[in-house]
């Protein structure tokens, strides 16, 4: 259930970014606050990570089932797919609306395309290597870096010597035995966060450091000692990840504040300094909501096969072999099944429901409850009634046959 949790959460987060006063949304509400900047804080440190992080779970269950070649198919499929579908149709949407809140720029839809769709190439910038004064990726960056990092994966698995992966996996399972151990994977989170910054465009991380977070779950996933590691230690690393984090935020409220300073990318100490603290919080975070949630269950063979947040469009991972026949299992088999067509379609229409809310006499209360409601709902009714009931647009987005 967390990628659902996650996803769902997006639309709580993205509709306060209308209101906050630091974030250049595509909509902005004329009566702004800073107290979104703190609370939005406290869930970018941990979910966009946590989806990689699951991802990577996933993606060594499924190249155990189907080997590199499969593997690298079926990601293409799922997420290639989707990805152009989705950036030919709907991703232009937030930027001409964006435009259209001048009220000086009268370009119709169809005459704004040419221009979006005017690209260059930029290697420097990979896995983003098409760049333009309009175009974008928007939110799909999440899709564009997990199928950037699937097909990385893939070939190195191939070439990887097996018996040396599986060595090198004990000797790291074994070490996790002693407590605190499993925090160590935040030193080099850590340190990519300070030294190369982190990018306001992806949710307030590094592409580098979601990278790490995908490989962790990737080994996470080959051994059942992590596992039992992070339910050992997961209040210890929640607590760290909470320290860590409050440390963080003075450092990057005093650098925004500064004539020119920006928090994710100044080299001045300070800033350096609390980038640190921030990426090893994230992943502190990380083991200690995965632990704690772990432990509420009972065993079962396979990383959170009981909870089975890995059974959707993202993932191959076995599950307890019961097939769904409660009604709790079933709405959990129609959200699982939902997850990367609702992602794709929530912030489109949440920009279109806010570019009109924001225009109302009515406190940011009203508003964002009002956004908040209307994408909810029309973005699960899109997800019912255009998408999940034909083949031809499951597979435009994602879904398994």
């Amino acid at each position: 259930m967390i990628r659902v949790l996650v996803v769902v959460g997006l639309i709580f987060f993205h509709s306060a970014l209308v209101f906050d006063a630091r974030d250049d949304y595509y909509v902005k509400n004329p009566e702004t606050t800073e107290v979104t900047t703190i609370i939005a804080g406290l869930a970018v440190v941990w979910a966009m990570p946590v989806l990689f992080l699951i991802s990577g779970l996933g993606s060594r269950h499924s190249l155990r089932r189907r080997g590199p070649g499969g593997f690298a198919a079926e990601r293409l499929l799922r997420l290639g797919v989707p990805l152009v579908f989705a950036t030919l149709t709907i991703i232009p949407v937030p930027q001409w609306l964006r435009l259209r809140a001048d009220p000086g720029y009268h370009e119709s839809y169809p005459d704004f395309l040419p221009r979006f769709f005017a690209v260059r190439l930029d290697p420097a910038e990979f896995p983003f290597v098409l760049q333009g004064e309009h175009f974008e990726t928007g939110h799909l960056w999440f899709v564009v870096l997990l199928l950037a990092f699937s097909l990385l994966l893939a070939p190195l698995v191939r070439l990887f010597p097996r018996d040396r992966g599986r060595r090198l996996v004990d000797r790291l399972a074994t070490a996790v035995r002693r407590r605190g151990v499993i925090l160590l994977p935040a030193i080099p989170v850590s340190a990519i966060s300070a030294l190369a910054g982190l990018e306001e465009s992806y949710a307030g991380w590094s592409r580098w450091a979601y990278l790490l977070f995908f490989l962790y779950g990737f080994v996470l996933a080959s051994d059942e000692r992590f596992r039992t590691a992070m339910r050992r230690d997961a209040i210890p690393a929640a607590v760290a990840g909470l320290v860590l984090f409050l440390g963080a935020m003075p450092g990057f409220l005093i650098t925004s504040e500064a004539p020119g300073g920006d928090p994710l990318t100044d080299l001045t100490p300070l800033a350096i300094g609390s980038r640190a603290l921030y990426g090893a919080a994230g992943w502190c975070f990380l083991a200690g909501i995965l632990g704690l949630l772990d432990r509420r269950r009972a065993p079962a063979p396979g990383w959170y096969s009981a909870g089975d947040s890995l059974r959707n469009a993202e993932s191959d991972s076995p599950g307890n072999g019961t097939p769904p026949s409660t009604p709790s299992r079933r709405v959990y088999a129609y959200l699982a099944a939902a997850v990367l067509p609702v992602y794709i379609l929530h912030q489109p229409i949440l920009v279109a429901v806010a570019y009109g809310v924001v225009r109302w006499d009515a406190p940011m209360g009203v508003k964002y409850t009002a956004i908040v409601t209307a994408t909810l709902i029309l973005t699960l009714a899109a997800y019912d009634l255009l998408v999940r009931r034909t083949r031809v647009t499951r597979f435009l987005f994602g879904i398994r046959s």
